[in-house]
């Protein structure tokens, strides 16, 4: 066995020890720091050959994962502050340049520009993709980092580098289509019960339903992280447009005939490596799902998914001033009756923080379903920040081309739901001749493409 595969299974046996909580990870002192200091200085220089490359890499990934979370925010500032271009190299170069500009030399000289500039913090993390498992810790590391960087500004050059490091590694053109199954392996299965971000699931049997004839499930791989799903879709094959999560996921439903389906709902798509935050590929995905799709089953003709609206309670309860502003004089004699006197209201107030207690009684729900789809049509449509929808669900699905085309009312009725819409979600609707010229006047100035219906709603 080579040196660089044992210092591999070194790195997988620390990871795996520091993440069951076995291995406690510890505050460096300063002699560490000392000896941090001189394994970064060894990977900037890069000396030696690639197997020298490939153990100095595999040492410095085993030596950060063993650090506290103070010591490895103090090693990610050595890297950022210490690391970097060298101001007089680059003033140096940048000199030359300009005195080379209209010359033969202009080439070599902005040749040399490039190197100057080229910061060593560069090649220190380009080292660490020379490791079997190198790329999955840099996207662990960037992870870290992120969470870092709201507190300690000077992390950002660093990041940018990272962002666009991984950005390129992570080209749409690099990565793999896989469909997941039942017999897809164990340890595959687990991540996607861990990484499924948008409807939990609570059981074997709650994943093997997702996974049943009547569903698929796709993912985005990298070749150097075969078993990390990097986003996943779970599309239910239906014969209608889907209103109700909680029946979309009944572990009891029948099953569905998929050959005969009309319908492919996108009910949950999940990015898993916070470390590739800013690094897009969803909707080369969906576009990639829907191909196969209609590949397989020539009878789909609608593509669509049943998405929640997470900021919609939240926008709310921020401005009740846009909110008495959207609702007319109808909504709030409705409201009112149920005694609900303004955006201010306790009881709304109550309603929009509870777990949906309120759906059980007989007044409130029918007092509020009309107001309430109001404001959700009005906040998908209208409400933005710097020119796009501030929801991010509907950010990410507009952005790809996709039509606002029907709220539902009482469509997830977890805690969950309740707690980020009032249990209300909404069907985005994927229509392959408009896509395009969707993208196109959301992309230039933000239009959104909607149905009739859900402009009326919006209408006060």
């Amino acid at each position: 066995m080579s040196a660089t595969d044992l210092f591999s299974r070194s790195l997988s046996k620390v990871r795996a020890l520091v993440n069951a909580g076995e291995r406690r990870p510890r505050a460096p002192s300063e002699r560490d720091m000392e000896r941090i200091h001189q394994q970064l200085q060894e990977c900037a220089e890069s000396l030696g050959g690639e197997v020298s490359t490939r153990q100095r890499a595999a040492r410095l990934a085993e030596t950060y994962l063993r650090l506290d979370d103070a010591g490895r925010r103090r090693f990610l500032m050595m890297i950022a502050l210490e690391f970097g271009p060298d101001p007089a190299q680059v003033g140096k170069a940048h000199e030359a340049y300009q005195a080379a500009v209209g010359s033969d030399a202009q080439w070599d000289a902005e040749a040399r520009l490039r190197v100057a500039m080229r910061s060593r913090r560069l090649r220190i993390l380009t080292q660490f993709n020379a490791i079997p498992q190198g790329v999955k810790f840099l996207v662990d590391l960037r992870a870290d980092l992120l969470r870092y960087l709201p507190e300690e500004p000077l992390l950002k050059p660093l990041d940018r580098e990272l962002e666009n490091r991984l950005s390129a590694w992570f080209d749409v053109g690099f990565l793999e289509l896989q469909r997941i199954t039942w017999q897809s392996p164990a340890a595959l299965l687990e991540k996607l019960v861990k990484y499924e971000a948008v409807h939990e699931i609570r059981s074997w049997d709650d994943l093997k339903n997702r996974l049943d004839s009547d569903r698929r499930c796709y993912a985005f791989f990298h070749p150097r992280m075969p078993l990390e799903p990097l986003i996943f879709v779970q599309v239910a094959l239906v014969d209608e447009l889907a209103d109700n999560v909680q029946k979309l996921l009944d572990i009891h439903a029948p099953l569905a005939d998929a050959e005969h389906a009309n319908t492919a709902i996108f009910y949950s798509i999940s990015n898993t490596q916070d470390g590739l935050r800013g690094v897009s590929f969803g909707n080369f995905l969906l576009k990639r799902v829907v191909d196969d799709l209609k590949r397989d089953f020539p009878k789909l003709k609608m593509f669509s998914t049943l998405s929640p609206i997470p900021g919609l309670t939240g926008w709310i309860r921020r401005k009740p001033d846009e909110v008495a502003g959207v609702l007319g004089s109808t909504d709030w004699k409705k409201l009112a009756a149920a005694g609900i006197d303004g955006p201010a209201s306790p009881l709304l107030m109550n309603a929009l923080t509870g777990h949906g207690e309120w759906a059980s009684e007989k007044r409130l729900p029918r007092a509020l379903k009309e107001p309430l789809m109001r404001l959700a049509a009005h906040y998908l449509l209208h409400v933005k920040r710097e020119g796009k929808p501030l929801d991010p669900v509907a950010r990410f699905h507009l952005g790809n081309g996709a039509r606002v085309e029907r709220l539902n009312w009482l469509a997830d009725t977890s805690s969950k739901g309740f707690a980020q819409s009032m249990g209300i979600m909404v069907n985005y609707l994927y229509d392959p001749d408009r896509i395009e010229t969707n993208l196109e006047a959301f992309t230039s100035d933000g239009t959104v493409d909607s149905s009739a219906s859900v402009r009326r709603q919006a209408r006060s």
